[in-house]
């Protein structure tokens, strides 16, 4: 099956599908043209990736996962010790992003709104408080963690 129809089949985009084949994680083969012709195992493995990602596994998660799955003598604790990572990490973002929404309807409620200049927003962004706001180191992790947490794939390296 072409790459095309694999998309459809899997609901990737052509590009992941061929990220992941040049990283990698799940490769067609080449026909005679050159073409990727993807069979139904790599489908399989397609679509167990695109739940895992779904999910936000890192990409190196996802391929752990996968050498597991295609295991017959894997043991389970393995894979649950990496979901069990992979669900302190969710839990780690759901808090920051929990402090966040905090700091964020602090600052609505400070703001009176309205045709003044006037505005407890522009304040508090304008202000250093060196114990309420994060390091630029912070501000930096936290961007790539709600990058990681809302990127599907593409253009990503492995964890």
């Amino acid at each position: 099956m072409k790459i095309g129809e694999v998309a459809k089949q899997t609901g990737l985009s052509v590009k992941s599908i061929r990220y992941y084949h040049d990283i990698g994680l799940v490769c067609g083969e080449r026909n005679e043209a050159g073409y990727r012709v993807y069979r139904h195992q790599d489908i399989e493995a397609l679509k167990f990736v695109h739940q895992c990602r779904d999910l936000g596994f890192s990409l190196e998660d996802c391929k752990s996962l996968l050498g597991l799955k295609g295991n017959e003598s894997r043991n389970a604790e393995d894979v649950k010790q990496l979901t069990r990572t992979h669900l302190a990490y969710v839990e780690e973002q759901i808090n920051k992003l929990q402090q966040l929404r905090a700091q964020l309807q602090h600052m609505v409620t400070q703001c009176q709104g309205g045709d003044q200049p006037h505005c407890a927003i522009i304040d508090s962004l304008s202000h250093e408080d060196k114990e309420s706001h994060d390091t630029d180191d912070d501000k930096c992790q936290k961007d790539q963690s709600l990058q990681d947490a809302g990127s599907e794939c593409c253009g990503k390296n492995l964890k």
